[in-house]
């Protein structure tokens, strides 16, 4: 014990005399102080870019939870990605009203995030999608939601064509990887699906009343500096229950941006969508360009379009590092989120595709590939 003892004095007394400069004992916050700036020279020294030049962000559909707005600050993860809530100003508020956006930015940014993506946009519903009568109130309404975006320091929204019946699934807790709960799409499952109180809604009329759309608030988009990022049908089958499907395919996706030309005129490169149509994604992030790329969803998939299911960020059919360096590669510098994560083990499957245990493994996953692709490339 005497000897331990001794040897401990010895051992302490040394280490005091190292860290002695000039007579002033240096601390251990002062070890640490010194460690973060030679690692920040480290980094600068070799032009680190933080998550490769993106802007991370995680989208709050279910409203702010603070949980999950503490875990992503403590990530650094600090772009927010949601809804307007009009119960931040009052019964009568309606979303496109500056107030409105103005009072969603500001709770946002009491917290430490910055809005920067209006996901399913207010004002742009069925009526203007089936070329119904009041379209035009929802369009002058949608042109007013983006100068008052544009106001509030918001420059992206991420919108889709698909009127009646948007998003859809046939499971939502198809037991993947260890148990973990993923949503999956069945076409057999639904192919007989009674039709909806519309009718059928052909192709050519989703056409049409997507050119009269475009033509007017494009225009306006420019003006404002909003750029409007149009998201694939998901799923891409060619109809459910009566409603047609057009933002299928890479080719329509050209098609939609030629209708009106303009850099305001982009797409939301939700990854699982366009592998589900089977292109090849780095080829295809490389085909559309940091010009028509205005969003990101990182996600992964397996399957094709007719039967599928989610999958963890590392297991699916899409390469993701490969896709990681694409979006590097063209110069994105954009808003990026993950996508449709498994219901981990301890969360509820309430919210499907959201779980906040899935979103912490896909958000270190996704910074362990944009650091990789930025050193890879130096």
């Amino acid at each position: 014990m005497k000897d331990n003892r001794r040897d401990f004095i010895k051992k302490s007394a040394s280490l005091a005399a190292a860290l002695s400069v000039g007579g002033t004992i240096v601390s251990a916050a002062d070890i640490r102080d010194v460690a973060h700036q030679k690692a920040v020279q480290a980094r600068v020294a070799t032009n680190y870019v933080r998550d490769a030049g993106m802007q991370f962000c995680e989208a709050y559909f279910a409203g702010m939870d603070e949980r999950k707005i503490a875990l992503t600050r403590q990530m650094d993860v600090l772009g927010a990605v949601a809804g307007i809530n009009t119960k931040l100003v009052g019964p009568d508020a309606k979303p496109w009203e500056y107030e409105a956006i103005k009072a969603n930015a500001d709770a946002w940014e009491k917290v430490g995030l910055k809005l920067r993506v209006i996901e399913g946009p207010p004002s742009l519903g069925e009526k203007t999608k089936l070329g119904l009568d009041g379209r035009d109130e929802e369009i002058s309404n949608f042109i007013t939601l983006m100068k008052n975006l544009s106001k509030a320091g918001i420059d992206t929204i991420c919108y889709n064509w698909m009127p009646v019946v948007s998003w859809f699934r046939t499971s939502m807790d198809k037991p993947g990887r260890g148990g973990a709960l993923v949503t999956a799409f069945d076409y057999e499952d639904i192919k007989n699906a009674p039709i909806t109180q519309y009718g059928v809604v052909t192709k050519e009329a989703l056409w049409k009343n997507l050119e009269y759309f475009l033509k007017a608030v494009v225009p306006e988009a420019e003006k404002a500096g909003i750029k409007l990022a149009m998201h694939p049908d998901d799923p891409q089958v060619d109809s459910i229950k009566g409603i047609s499907r057009i933002m299928t395919t890479v080719p329509n996706f050209d098609r939609m941006l030629k209708l009106y030309p303009s850099p305001n005129n982009g797409i939301t490169m939700c990854q699982g969508n366009f592998s589900l149509m089977g292109v090849d994604i780095p080829q295809t992030v490389h085909h559309f360009g940091k010009e028509k790329i205005h969003f990101v969803h990182f996600r992964n998939v397996r399957g094709g379009k007719f039967k599928f299911e989610e999958t963890f960020h590392d297991e699916g059919q899409i390469d993701m590092y490969k896709a990681m360096e694409a979006y590097y590669d063209i110069g994105f510098k954009g808003p990026l989120r993950p996508d449709h994560v498994p219901t981990m083990a301890g969360d509820s499957n309430s919210f499907p595709g959201y779980s906040t245990i899935g979103i912490l493994y896909a958000i270190g996953y996704i910074r362990g590939l944009m650091d990789g692709v930025v050193r890879n490339k130096k």
